[in-house]
């Protein structure tokens, strides 16, 4: 049987922009991308803090090293310039799988530099 289990999130990340005449998706700097392991067009979930609002998106990329983090189209509503979001990546995983599963998590300074 697979189960869903985390398996990247970047943790209290601050919203740099948000563009609502977008088709959609979140910007996130590259670099962030790579050290939490999720790939660009993977599906993500993302939690703002400020006011609880929770959304569905996909990854795409920004420059590497630029601290990015945009929230594109529809979602762009739910979020502000200075939020704090936290980002998350599942996969579907064996149950063997799941036993060694270690998730990489990546927090970030307020420039949305890893620490």
């Amino acid at each position: 049987m697979l189960k869903t289990f985390l398996h990247g999130k970047i943790h209290r990340a601050r919203v740099t922009a948000t563009e609502l005449d977008y088709e959609g998706s979140l910007s996130v700097d590259e670099a962030l991308l790579a050290a939490a392991g999720i790939a660009v067009h993977e599906q993500i979930h993302v939690v703002n803090l400020r006011n609880g609002a929770r959304f569905v998106t996909y990854a795409i990329a920004a420059p590497a090293g630029s601290g990015v983090i945009q929230v594109n189209g529809s979602a762009a509503h739910l979020c502000e310039p200075d939020d704090l979001v936290i980002i998350f990546a599942y996969g579907l995983v064996t149950e063997a799988e799941a036993a060694t599963l270690t998730p990489k998590v990546v927090f970030v300074d307020a420039q949305n530099r890893p620490v």
